[in-house]
């Protein structure tokens, strides 16, 4: 089954304005003690956008029991939503702890570029079997029933009990649940008492696809909405766990920054790199910070691709560096050579710019390495302007653009560009970056979404925030300057 398309790129009456950026690495969570909800009517609303796919993600759970089971589970009867993996990929997983009932997404949800749109329901005084849970994803109801749980059976969905996390609606916490959450959570809603489906939270519009809808209804007397809007860490109004439904259930925060409240949402979705692209003679990479992030550890040669291609409109981008001695290198590709193993800049249809300052490409069988600067520091960011309506990429260290002003960091000079005459015909061009050598590398990339504290500087439309202004007419890469410019 493929899943109907998230309208990222399409326009809607109603704009998500943040998410919640959570790193495996961290152990980061939210945690509440909602008090005695409906243990069997309740209905929970999220958008996700997982950023691996070779783990048990748990995304949310309640859990009302004490006995570990000392096996990564648990055995009390609370609920979970997890992406799970198979041998044939990864699944969308809605059920209660000790198998008590479970409902698997009827399709594979593997697609790293994507927002998934999760709805689980449970009313279990439904005399029909089946409809005592339900699972939907991206406005289809899913029929893949494991098991189901009894008539008028308490799940014990958010009951308090003393000493544990059990009854604690916790997101991204995976304590004996595998591992903790590694992507983006956006727009929860938790609806106490009610059953409601997909279409109260998204409807598709006239493309066929789903969209995100503002919830208008009751949540209920233990319900709760984050939006991730506020970046404080107090368990409050102002925190990012501040639950805006008007019912002050606010979440605790652990392991979370400001700097992990994006706007990479379901009505507006940014470039990342995807791990599944990744191309390695030697060690695999380890990807971090919702893929935004890359460390490189003995290996001899290794490209990985964003998770969007271009074909038009002019672009811009940073990347900051833990640049040490070894060979680096980021830039663009023409997508017909993605998953080759050598490095950009060194395969045909590549030009990229490296740690040792050097510019390189290689275009119809000839590689070229010209020497623009005497080579990187730690921490410098480089700038990444690329302009495929009239074969144009540049680069700047730190705010100043090789080829241009001294004195204006955010204007270079037109007639002397450091790539010209780029022609990739309709061919896809991807960003990508490639290293080589035996010492760790440590790359952050910034397509507007960075996981360094920066200067907030937007594009003209008001996208995407890099430490240094992009140049005039340049814009962040994600769906909503895609739909307008490429």
């Amino acid at each position: 089954m493929t899943f109907p398309v998230v309208g990222g790129n399409q326009d809607t009456s109603y704009e998500v304005s943040n998410s919640l950026n959570f790193n495996n690495e961290s152990s980061p969570y939210l945690e509440l003690s909602t008090g005695s909800a409906n243990e069997r009517l309740f209905t929970f609303s999220v958008w996700a956008r997982r950023q691996i796919t070779d783990a048990r993600q748990c995304i949310w759970s309640s859990d009302n029991n004490t006995n570990d089971t000392g096996d990564g589970s648990r055995g009390g009867s609370g609920v979970e939503l997890s992406f799970w993996n198979d041998s044939g990929g990864g699944y969308i997983q809605f059920g209660g702890f000790g198998g008590s009932f479970k409902i698997r997404s009827n399709g594979f949800a593997n697609d790293l570029t994507a927002w998934y749109h999760i709805v689980g329901i449970v009313d279990t005084a439904q005399g029909t079997t089946n409809d005592r849970g339900q699972l939907w994803v991206n406005g289809v109801k899913q029929t893949d029933y494991q098991s189901m749980i009894g008539q008028n059976t308490d799940v014990k969905f958010a009951t308090n009990r003393l000493g544990t996390k059990s009854d604690q609606a916790n997101y991204g916490d995976s304590t004996n649940l595998g591992s903790y959450f590694d992507g983006y959570i956006s727009e929860f809603y938790l609806i106490d008492g009610s059953s409601l489906d997909a279409t109260y939270f998204g409807e598709f519009n006239n493309e066929g696809n789903w969209i995100p809808k503002d919830y208008t209804g009751s949540y209920g007397t233990h319900g709760y909405r984050l939006e991730f809007k506020q970046t404080g860490t107090s368990q409050n109004s102002s925190g990012i766990g501040a639950d805006t439904s008007g019912n002050d259930k606010h979440f605790t925060v652990n392991n979370l920054a400001a700097i992990d409240v994006l706007t990479d949402t379901p009505t507006n979705i940014f470039c990342t790199l995807n791990p599944a692209t990744n191309s390695e003679i030697g060690n695999a990479p380890t990807f971090q910070e919702g893929n935004r992030k890359i460390t490189m550890t003995n290996y001899d040669v290794e490209t990985t691709f964003a998770t969007m291609g271009l074909t038009r409109g002019k672009w811009y981008w940073e990347v900051k560096g833990g640049w040490k001695t070894s060979n680096w290198g980021l830039g663009i590709n023409k997508a017909s050579d993605m998953n080759v193993g050598f490095a950009v800049g060194y395969f045909e249809g590549g030009y990229s710019f490296s740690q040792n300052g050097y510019k390189n490409t290689k275009v119809s069988g000839s590689q070229v390495a010209t020497q623009i600067d005497s080579g990187l520091s730690d921490g410098d960011i480089i700038g990444y302007a690329l302009d495929l309506d009239n074969g144009h990429f540049n680069f700047s260290q730190n705010g100043t653009w090789y080829n241009g002003s001294a004195t204006e960091s955010t204007t270079f000079d037109t007639s002397n560009h450091d790539f010209t005459s780029l022609d990739f015909g309709d061919e896809f061009v991807v960003p990508c970056i490639s290293g080589f050598g035996d010492s760790e590398i440590t790359t952050e990339i910034n397509w507007g979404q960075p996981t360094y504290t920066g200067t907030d500087q937007s594009d003209a439309n008001g996208y995407g925030s890099f430490e240094y202004a992009p140049p005039s007419g340049y814009y962040s890469i994600c769906t909503k300057n895609l739909a307008q410019f490429g």
